[in-house]
């Protein structure tokens, strides 16, 4: 048998676009003859899927789970071309077991990527052969966990399009020592906020803001001071108010409550914390809207429909 060199392996991947495991096995299987291994991939759909990896996967879904301890829950975008794939039974499965999967390992996309399913199967094997057999672009885009020591963490889906997937999720973690089922249901009642505010929280508190958002914001609101006819100097102060309310809208903390627009989250918080006799913080949340930030390209369905066809 030909010895199976890296240099080999590489070569391989670098003509067919497939990954360097599945380079190795055809390699492995055609005795290091590339044309018959090129042929072997294309035979198992893998050269196939490779070619459609350019493609904008923006639909699809995002998984949640939330672990048998009710301490610990995990957000997973799996990601699809059209929105009739996302309601394929294997891609939805796919999908819960990827969520699965960050509950064991994490919510590092790389670390679930390179993880087994409770089937045995590598997660990057299995979305692959999804490629394959389904002819769609996908990706395993995102993912998030939140965990407390003690406390609650609850998930809400919005827009469910089946058991445990949705279109958007959230995440909510509450930290207190003070009854569970209480702690969570208010950590549900926040998630939903966060799910259903018309201006969805960029971060817990203003300490916790990007600085390059709040830097972008002040520049516009700057420029907006400017433009109205005030010298940069006054412009520059009259921003600094501005930017606080701007934090106030955008924090999730100080945001009002949409079950209650009279109480802020912080006050909601204080409140649980009464009830339950403990102190109770809000650990972190997690916003997973599908598609968030992925420019769609229109035309690779109708592209493809039209090579096929013959009217390319």
């Amino acid at each position: 048998m030909a010895e199976i060199t890296a240099a080999l392996v590489k070569d391989l991947r670098e003509k067919s676009g497939v990954g360097m495991m599945d380079c190795k096995k055809a390699l492995q299987e055609n005795n290091g003859d590339i044309e018959a291994s090129m042929d072997w991939l294309r035979t198992k759909g893998l050269a196939k899927a490779a070619k459609k990896a350019d493609r904008a996967a923006a639909e699809g879904l995002v998984a949640g789970k939330i672990g048998a301890d009710g301490k610990t829950g995990v957000l997973v975008e799996f990601n699809a071309e059209t929105d009739f794939v996302a309601k394929n039974d294997q891609f939805q499965q796919a999908a819960r077991d990827f969520a699965d999967v960050a509950l064991a390992v994490g919510g590092d996309v790389a670390t679930i990527s390179a993880a087994k399913t409770a089937k045995g199967e590598v997660v990057s094997d299995v979305i692959t052969n999804l490629i394959a057999t389904i002819g769609e672009n996908m990706q395993l885009r995102r993912a998030a966990k939140l965990s407390v020591d003690a406390g609650a963490v609850s998930l809400y889906l919005h827009n469910k399009q089946g058991d445990d997937v949705a279109k958007l999720a959230v995440l909510v973690a509450l930290e207190g020592a003070g009854d569970q089922a209480t702690l969570a249901e208010v950590a549900r009642k926040i998630a939903l906020h966060v799910a259903g505010t018309p201006t969805p929280p960029l971060a817990l508190n203003a300490s916790e803001l990007d600085p390059e958002v709040v830097s972008k914001e002040r520049e516009i609101q700057v420029q907006m001071a400017m433009e109205s006819g005030k010298p940069k100097e006054i412009a520059e102060k009259m921003v600094e108010g501005r930017i606080r309310k701007w934090q106030e809208e955008v924090v999730l903390l100080a945001q009002p409550f949409v079950m209650n627009p009279d109480q802020t989250i912080e006050q909601l918080v204080a409140e649980t914390a009464k009830q339950v006799g403990s102190p109770v913080t809000v650990k972190g949340f997690v916003r997973l809207a599908l598609g968030e930030g992925v420019e769609k390209k229109a035309d690779d369905f109708a592209a493809e429909v039209a090579s096929m066809t013959g009217q390319a």
